[in-house]
């Protein structure tokens, strides 16, 4: 593969995950490890994405405030939290986490709407603390910054007493068989927190990152109630969501 190419997939991979790993791009691309660490060398001295030990991150990703940097898939994105806002109902106690699906999602909520909204991303809190009617509580860690969210021990004791009417989590990757997965095992541990601390999960996802997986296992796919991207519900994709009792909007 030619080096454009293969750093227009890599460029791929950063938009749509968010953050990679250089060992699964090595391996995705069958390069060398060296080779991918020249690619992502670089990606960052022409400025598209920011190089971090193992691996890369988007540079959309940790400055959303930034309107320099261009959201990937935004208007996608956008059609998917004016889908998840039909979920939310007055006096709800609501927990989540942080990515740009769901930093849109917090632009769109109603001023109407009355809720608790209870986060781990400090992102997330700025931009809901923007809503009058919204209380908005943060839980705070350590500071993971290529994900931008808070984790750590603290985080998952905090989580353990709540019970929140519905979690709402974006996805690295969701399968129907494997579940939603990820590769990041700090990430994952307060992932599972939060699926434990609140009554329904709704995932919310670009339909690019279903049917992939990661390493790691955050929990079946029984276990989340809605899946809302921005396709049609009705599209052959979700049948095998759906056979899993997965609510699909």
């Amino acid at each position: 593969m030619r080096k454009s190419k293969r750093q227009e997939a890599i460029l791929r991979e950063i938009d749509l995950h968010n953050k990679v790993f250089s060992v699964e791009l090595s391996e995705q691309l069958n390069v060398s490890d060296d080779t991918i660490r020249r690619d992502l060398h670089e990606l960052a001295q022409e400025g598209k994405i920011i190089k971090v030990h193992g691996g890369a991150i988007s540079k959309s990703f940790v400055a959303p405030f930034n309107n320099e940097h261009v959201t990937y898939a935004v208007e996608s994105k956008r059609k998917i939290a004016s889908k998840a806002i039909t979920l939310l109902k007055n006096n709800m106690v609501i927990i989540t986490e942080g990515g740009t699906t769901m930093l849109e999602l917090a632009k769109m909520i109603p001023s109407s709407l009355k809720l608790t909204i209870i986060t781990i991303s400090p992102q997330v809190a700025i931009t809901l603390a923007q809503h009058e009617n919204l209380n908005v509580i943060g839980i705070g860690g350590k500071l993971i910054k290529n994900a931008n969210l808070y984790i750590g021990a603290s985080v998952v004791n905090q989580l353990a007493g709540l019970k929140a009417d519905l979690c709402i989590l974006g996805a690295n990757a969701f399968s129907s068989e494997e579940g939603l997965t990820d590769a990041d095992w700090e990430v994952v541990q307060v992932k599972k927190g939060l699926i434990s601390s609140a009554k329904k999960v709704a995932v919310i996802s670009i339909s690019e990152k279903l049917n992939t997986v990661k390493w790691l296992n955050i929990c079946a796919a029984s276990q989340v109630n809605y899946l809302i991207t921005e396709r049609d519900p009705t599209d052959p994709l979700f049948t095998h969501f759906i056979q899993k009792n997965i609510t699909v909007i």
